[in-house]
């Protein structure tokens, strides 16, 4: 597979495939050489959607690149200074490289959480030229790399830097130059709007579930609970999976920060200074709440427990206490560092006891770095793999530029515009959110209230010495 690494190539242009067909941003050429790159946090069956991607192109004779770790290459090209050096910054893909892999752990062209698209918040940014400085750069690499298509594997953010990429070209490059792009939606949180469930999303939840019905056994043993936090930045999806399969005591995400559980802040736009009242996390009412149902259960004779929090909670935390917290390439606060579970331990530990005089052993633990290259579940591949597939006949059966591929049903293949996707003010994709009351939300509630109610018997309350430290 020659490459060319050259500063500049000549114009792609018509080269007289009677294939080429209009689409609604004018005409598409063929497709010769694609590149795949992943992007954001890992997720089972990642390699299974490569593979499939990547096998699908090949069979039809069109060569395939690896991008090595997500943007982080693209974004800095530059001819002379910086770049794409095979091996190093990419790999062309050959049937060895993707046999077998299907159901392996990991990502074979690895993957990188870096943000092309920073500084960017309105359409008109796209027409700034520092703003896209970045994107122009990504544009250039795969231009002079002969690349006529991307891949683009990722969860919302990557979506939106896709998106940025797309408009960016729409805006700025000749139609005869353009990389046509495609994205394939990938996320353990499930919070994707167009595909009702995404590739990861089942592993993670069986992986953690299982983690969690280990910690409620250890808590039955010892007359404890567990607060344990799990990945689930923005939506509930998976925090309410792993508690209705790992039978949690409780379960809360960002869409129960509502009535009781919220406070009103009233917050400034530093640009335009409108100023708007949003609904914040009361940590207060969390752990009262959390005790409630610490004392609740031991009405019922059982002393044990575990409660499932997800990780998205902390953003929702008021101004005073999310203030200085460390943030990701996207603006995101970095929740693992500021583990939620065990601010939420600690309290729930002091207020039981201010409630009853007496000591609780509460332990805290994070999940959701195990699950994310774990061996992906017979689901998971099945999806990534149609999914993979799926970017190729969107790229070349029905040639198509701007679309997310998505699967209904019986993993039927359909494709979706990134504008039916993203807001078109803000650029940002929109996130599906379990909707209050819906027969997934009710399921978890039914559950958690039905966890231990019918159980035979267990250990009496244990008495926690004064020595001990009940967190530890």
């Amino acid at each position: 597979m020659g490459i060319s690494l050259g500063p500049s190539r000549a114009p792609a242009g018509n080269d007289g495939n009677p294939a080429l067909q209009s689409l609604k941003s004018g005409v598409a050429k063929r497709v010769n050489r694609v590149a795949i790159v992943f992007s954001g946090g890992p997720a089972p069956a990642a390699n299974a959607v490569i593979a499939a991607a990547a096998t699908s192109f090949l069979e039809a004779g069109i060569e395939v690149l690896g991008i090595f770790h997500g943007y982080t290459n693209l974004q800095d090209y530059d001819p002379s200074g910086h770049p794409m050096v095979p091996s190093e910054h990419y790999r062309p893909l050959a049937p060895a490289d993707i046999r077998g892999i299907r159901n392996t752990r990991g990502i074979i062209i690895g993957t990188a959480r870096v943000n092309p698209g920073a500084g960017i918040e309105t359409p008109s940014d796209l027409l700034d030229p520092q703003k896209t400085e970045r994107l122009a750069k990504i544009h250039h690499a795969l231009f002079d790399l002969e690349v006529d298509a991307l891949i683009s594997i990722g969860g919302d953010d990557t979506l939106k830097t896709a998106n940025y990429l797309y408009e960016y070209q729409r805006h700025h490059v000749a139609e005869e130059n353009r990389v046509r792009i495609v994205h394939l939606p990938k996320t353990i949180d499930n919070d994707y709007r167009g595909i009702d469930f995404t590739f990861g999303f089942f592993t993670a939840v069986d992986v953690m579930a299982k983690e969690l019905l280990n910690l409620r056994a250890d808590c039955i043993a010892t007359s404890s609970y567990f607060i344990v936090e799990t990945m689930g930045r923005k939506a509930g999806w998976l925090s309410y999976g792993v508690a209705i399969a790992g039978e949690a005591s409780m379960v809360v995400s960002t869409e129960d920060v509502q009535g009781d559980m919220a406070i009103e802040e009233a917050r400034v736009d530093q640009v335009t200074g409108d100023k708007t009242v949003e609904l914040r996390l009361s940590i207060t009412a969390l752990v009262d709440g959390i005790v409630d149902i610490i004392l609740e259960r031991e009405r019922r004779d059982q002393y044990y427990g575990t409660v499932v929090l997800a990780e998205g909670l902390a953003e929702l935390l008021p101004q005073n206490a999310s203030a200085g917290l460390p943030r990701d390439e996207h603006g995101h606060i970095r929740l693992a560092a500021f583990d939620l579970a065990k601010v939420v331990c600690d309290r729930v530990q002091v207020r039981y006891e201010e409630r009853t005089g007496k000591r609780k052993k509460v332990r805290h633990i994070q999940l959701g770095y195990e699950s994310r290259c774990a061996p992906p579940h017979a689901f998971d591949v099945m999806l990534a793999s149609q999914l993979g597939i799926g970017a190729y006949r969107a790229l070349v059966e029905e040639r198509l530029d701007g679309h997310m591929v998505s699967v209904s049903g019986q993993l039927d293949l359909h494709y979706i515009e990134f504008s039916k996707l993203i807001n078109p003010q803000t650029l940002l994709t929109e996130v599906r959110l379990i909707p209050n009351g819906s027969d997934f939300h009710r399921l978890a509630r039914f559950l958690e209230a039905q966890t231990g109610r019918f159980h035979a018997w267990s250990p009496g309350p244990r008495l926690e010495p004064e020595s001990e430290k009940p967190s530890e």
